[in-house]
């Protein structure tokens, strides 16, 4: 834990090494050395790494997981049963990799990794964290390891459509190894695998305070941002026409924008960024196209 990269090529003697989605053992070691916590607590204990670690260190911990080999213990209604100055949760990135009646046992649907959305995935991962961070004893610290993901062709970071609790102290970028993208080739994609987590090191810093950072996604229109220039405007006209267009096309999409109803002469404004710009040009009389 001395530099904010990290990279572990062999996952160590720890835990089940056929169970999918497990971190190196020589992580949790590392925040066990660095950290020095008199009580440790895993959350998403999966293929029993962390318990091993503990043990090897003799540690005092807990180890918490809906799998039935750490109890059956669940993450949305049961209570964490101990304060703790560490807690490092490892929880399923949504349905990478699905967990109950699969890994082990029956289908839960308790399971964050058989969640029917995005969306609610996202909300049950807030309700555990939060549930984290109230455990914790003043000063203690989650360590959060959590992945990024792309599925079917989009991208998800959870970090940013997650809430934050408490105060983040350290981001640490984890280098993955032997992970399925990295083994695969893509014939004509255009995209770059992901070969990296991220380990968030949230800290209590009061008993009764509970810092939350949450983010909010709205979608604006183009035509009403107050941002977007008048080259950024027919552009988008443009490309909304097909990329060619009667000038009086162009007029008709750009009338409602704010830009145009806040200035008399929009018209002579458009024709001149027509003109200006060599990203457009005239394929004929009073038509344009994009270049």
């Amino acid at each position: 834990m001395n530099s904010s990269i990290v990279s572990y090529r062999n996952r160590g003697p720890y835990g089940n090494s056929k169970y999918r989605g497990n971190c190196s053992g020589y992580l949790i070691a590392d925040l066990l050395d660095y950290y020095q916590p008199k009580r440790f607590v895993e959350v998403f204990a999966g293929g029993g790494t962390g318990a091993d670690v503990a043990k090897s260190k003799g540690i005092r911990s807990i180890h918490l997981d809906l799998n039935p080999q750490f109890g059956g213990w669940n993450a949305l209604t049961d209570d964490i049963p101990t304060g703790a100055d560490l807690i490092f949760s490892h929880p399923p990135y949504h349905s990478m990799v699905v967990y109950s009646g699969n890994m082990w046992g029956k289908p839960h649907p308790d399971d964050l990794s058989r969640c029917k959305s995005y969306e609610e995935f996202i909300q049950k991962l807030n309700i555990v964290n939060s549930k984290i961070f109230n455990s914790l004893l003043n000063g203690g610290r989650h360590a959060l390891l959590i992945g990024d993901m792309r599925k079917n062709g989009k991208y998800y970071s959870i970090i940013k459509d997650m809430n934050w609790y408490g105060d983040l102290e350290a981001h640490v970028i984890k280098e993955q190894h032997q992970v399925t993208s990295g083994r695969k080739s893509y014939a004509g994609s255009q995209f770059i695998p992901i070969l990296h987590e991220h380990l968030l090191i949230f800290r209590k810093s009061e008993i009764w305070a509970i810092p939350i950072t949450l983010t909010k996604r709205v979608t604006k229109n183009l035509l009403n941002s107050k941002m977007a220039t008048w080259r950024d405007l027919v552009q988008a006209a443009l490309e909304s026409l097909g990329g060619k267009a009667m000038l009086s096309e162009i007029y008709e999409k750009l009338e409602a924008s704010d830009r145009s109803k806040q200035n008399p002469h929009w018209k002579e404004k458009i024709r001149q960024v027509l003109q200006m710009y060599d990203s457009f040009a005239s394929t004929k009389r009073g038509e344009w196209s994009l270049i």
